[in-house]
C-alpha cells in the first residue's frame, strides 16, 4: 500500500499492515491481518500521531521520509495510547529527532518511564488543552479505560479529524483501501465486533460516556488506529459502538457446546434443528473445541439468546467451554437470554458449574438447566425441544 494517503492536504496516514502476524496480543487469530495506523500533520511544528508495532517500523520511517523533507524536523508526537502496537517505535523516533517532544497525559508518561525510561522533553495534557501548531491546532479528549487507563483522543481542530486511538478500530488489513466509502461496510462488520467485543467489550460504560462526550465535540472523521478510517459515514461506527456497549442483541441464538464424544453435541444439534423449526432465523452453532472463543463471543455480541452445552470433565466444565464462560464473566456479559444442558457419566459438575456461571452473571434462564445421564434419550430430547421452543419464543417476543 502506498504511503503517505492524505486524509486532507496536510494531514497524512502513515500506517502499516500486518499480514505476517498470527495473534494479536499473542491472543487472538489474525486470520485477515491487521493494520497498524499513525498519523503525520505537516505544518510549522510538524506532528506524528502514534506510531506502529516495532517490527514495521521501517516502513513507518519510509512514510515519514516520503512527506517530510531532508532534514526537517519533527517537533511533537502524541501518544493516544501506550500500548506497544501504538507506541513500539516511540524510543527509535526520539533517536531519529532528539528534539521532539512527546505529549501525552499523566498517566501516558507513567507508561513511557515504565516501558522506556524518562524522557525530558515531554507535554502533559489534560482534558481540553489546545496545542497550536501554526495553521491547524489540537485539542485533547481523555477516554481512560478505551482500553487502558491513558487512552486519549486527539482532535485536529481545522479539519474537524479526531484521531481516536483503538476506539473504532477493527481487526483486518486494509487492503488497497482506507477509508470507510471505499469498502462494503458489512463486509467489515464481522471483525470490526469481533474486535470491539474481545478488546474493547469489558468496558461498555466507559464507551457509553464517551459517545456522551463526543456528541459535545464537532468531528467530520475519525481515524482510528486500527482499520478503516471514516470519513463519510461516521455516524455507522457510533452506532455499532453504542448498539455494542447496549449489548442490544439481534433476534438470534449462539449455541456453543464442548463434546468429548458426540453426546452433548447431539443435543446442540437438536436444538439448532428445534430453533429453526420455532421460527428463529439465526442460529450459530460453535464446537468451543474447534472455533477460537473470539468468533463464539463475536456472535454472543451481537444475538440475543445464549445457549451453552458442556458435558462434566473432572468434576467440573469441559475445558474450552470453562475458558468461554470465565471469559464472559470478565467481559460482564448481560442482557442475554440463557439456556444451559450438557451430559454426565459418573459425577457431573458440568451443569453444576453452568448453574454457577448463571447465577454470576445473572443471565436470566429461559428453562430450568437439563443435563441427561450417560447419553441423550427421548426423554432428553424432549426437554431440549422445550428449551428451544420457550428461547425461542422469547427471542421473538423482545424483538
Amino acid at each position: 500500500m502506498n504511503h503517505g494517503i492524505k486524509l486532507s492536504q496536510h494531514i497524512f496516514w502513515i500506517g502499516v499492515n500486518d499480514r505476517r502476524t498470527h495473534l494479536f496480543e499473542n491472543l487472538w487469530p489474525l486470520d485477515k491481518g491487521i493494520s497498524y495506523n499513525a498519523y503525520l500533520i505537516r505544518d510549522k511544528k510538524n506532528v506524528l500521531i502514534d506510531t506502529v508495532e516495532i517490527g514495521h517500523v521501517e516502513s513507518y520511517f519510509d512514510a515519514i521520509d516520503e512527506i517530510l523533507e531532508s532534514g526537517e524536523n519533527v517537533d511533537y508526537l502524541v501518544i493516544n495510547h501506550m500500548e506497544p502496537d501504538h507506541s513500539g517505535a516511540l524510543k527509535l523516533i526520539t533517536q531519529r529527532y532528539p528534539d521532539i517532544t512527546l505529549v501525552g497525559n499523566k498517566n501516558t508518561f507513567k507508561f513511557v518511564r515504565g516501558f522506556f525510561g524518562d524522557f525530558k522533553r515531554i507535554l502533559e495534557v489534560v482534558e481540553g488543552d489546545t496545542l497550536d501548531l501554526g495553521d491547524h491546532s489540537l485539542t485533547f479528549v481523555m477516554t481512560p479505560m478505551l482500553h487502558w487507563p491513558e487512552t486519549m483522543m486527539t482532535l485536529e481542530t481545522k479539519n474537524q479529524i479526531l484521531f481516536t486511538g483503538d476506539v473504532f478500530g477493527s481487526f483486518g488489513t486494509l487492503d488497497g483501501v482506507l477509508f470507510d466509502d471505499e469498502v462494503n461496510l458489512d463486509d467489515w462488520e464481522p471483525e470490526q465486533r469481533r474486535y470491539y467485543s474481545n478488546i474493547v467489550g469489558k468496558y461498555v460504560k466507559q464507551t457509553q460516556r464517551a459517545l456522551e462526550k463526543l456528541k459535545t465535540v464537532n468531528v467530520r472523521m475519525f481515524a482510528p488506529t486500527h482499520g478503516l478510517i471514516w470519513r463519510q459515514h461516521p455516524d455507522h461506527i457510533v452506532n455499532l459502538y453504542d448498539r455494542w456497549s447496549r449489548l442490544d442483541g439481534d433476534p438470534g441464538v449462539v449455541i456453543a457446546y464442548g463434546s468429548m464424544y458426540g453426546r452433548t453435541e447431539r443435543m446442540a444439534e437438536y436444538i439448532a434443528r428445534e430453533l429453526i423449526l420455532a421460527g428463529i432465523r439465526h442460529v450459530k452453532v460453535y464446537d468451543a473445541s474447534k472455533t477460537h472463543l473470539s468468533y463464539i463471543l463475536s456472535d454472543i455480541w451481537k444475538y440475543r439468546g445464549l445457549i451453552i452445552g458442556s458435558p462434566a470433565y473432572n468434576n467440573r466444565l469441559f475445558p474450552t467451554i470453562e475458558a468461554l464462560t470465565i471469559k464472559l464473566e470478565q467481559l460482564h456479559i448481560k442482557n442475554r437470554l440463557l439456556g444451559l444442558f450438557g451430559t454426565a457419566t459418573w459425577s457431573g459438575g458440568g451443569v453444576k458449574n453452568l448453574i454457577r456461571f448463571a447465577e454470576t452473571t445473572g443471565l436470566e434462564m429461559v428453562h430450568p438447566p437439563h443435563e441427561a445421564k450417560y447419553r441423550p434419550l427421548e426423554k432428553d430430547y424432549e426437554i431440549c425441544r422445550d428449551i428451544a421452543g420457550r428461547m425461542a419464543t422469547r427471542v421473538k417476543n423482545d424483538e
